[in-house]
């Protein structure tokens, strides 16, 4: 019951990473805000945490109204916020070629706008309770794959507000703001968008260790765990980090140059 009594928004929670960790949330004691488009969906995961322990808004994360619905929500369900979990984001295949301004535009506006404004709508709250901003972002934010331009650029732009914010806020008001860059995680999407960019139905089973060094990769479950730290009181005071939770070193990995990564 490490976040016994908090009150939490997890945004992009009816499936993957987000829903991992609205569960988890739930299983240490919070009352969550589950969000998302899919009205079956969220009320399936609201069914999953306990009727008395959830409650959802479906709207698209890029509304004018939706930071503040949330925000309303939550304390009309629970009486105040206690962090917020910036989780929604466009996962997009991109390149140089194929981004024009309006396409790079609402990338960017799904994936590091609208945190912002949430965080914004959410700020009066979480001085009250001394709370906390958990930002979701990816490993694709140092440079990212070559087939995801915008998706990248916007989770950088995600990682400098994270570093921006969680300077500012933690010395004003006493609010920390934080981001976990997971790696490669085998949410419900990505193995269908991994299928529609020709691979088998099965994937994900035995991927070579030149990507998952452990024959596998990484499970929402796991992304979950290592949200709860950063939610909860453990993490005391720090603030403006950046944790990768990846199964091998993101800066300077030189890969071998061998037969084991040369045909």
């Amino acid at each position: 019951m490490r976040l016994k009594d908090k009150v939490i928004i997890v945004t992009g929670s009816t499936t993957g990473i987000g829903k991992a960790i609205a569960k988890r949330c739930a299983s240490e004691g919070a009352k969550v805000v589950v969000h998302g488009l899919e009205k079956d969906l969220g009320e399936e995961v609201r069914e999953e945490i306990g009727l008395d322990q959830a409650v959802f808004w479906g709207e698209d994360i890029t509304t004018d109204t939706c930071p503040k619905n949330l925000v309303q929500l939550a304390l009309q369900s629970y009486g105040k916020l206690d962090a917020v979990v910036n989780n929604a984001a466009w996962v997009i295949a991109s390149d140089i070629h194929t981004t024009d301004k309006e396409f790079f535009q609402k990338v960017m506006d799904i994936n590091a706008i609208s945190p912002f404004l949430l965080i914004q709508e959410a700020l009066p709250e979480l001085i009250k309770t001394k709370g906390s901003v958990l930002n979701i972002g990816s490993i694709n934010a140092w440079s990212g794959e070559p087939n995801l331009l915008a998706y990248s650029v916007s989770k950088g732009a995600l990682m400098t507000l994270t570093g921006n914010l969680g300077d500012s806020l933690m010395r004003e008001y006493g609010v920390r703001v934080n981001q976990i860059n997971p790696g490669w995680v085998l949410t419900e999407r990505e193995r269908e968008r991994k299928k529609l960019h020709g691979l088998s139905d099965i994937w994900y089973e035995g991927l070579p260790k030149i990507f998952a060094p452990s024959g596998r990769i990484l499970w929402p479950e796991e992304i979950a765990s290592a949200c709860i730290f950063w939610l909860s009181d453990e993490s005391g005071p720090v603030s403006g980090q950046v944790m990768t939770l990846e199964q091998h070193p993101m800066t300077g990995r030189n890969l071998p140059k061998d037969s084991s990564t040369i045909r």
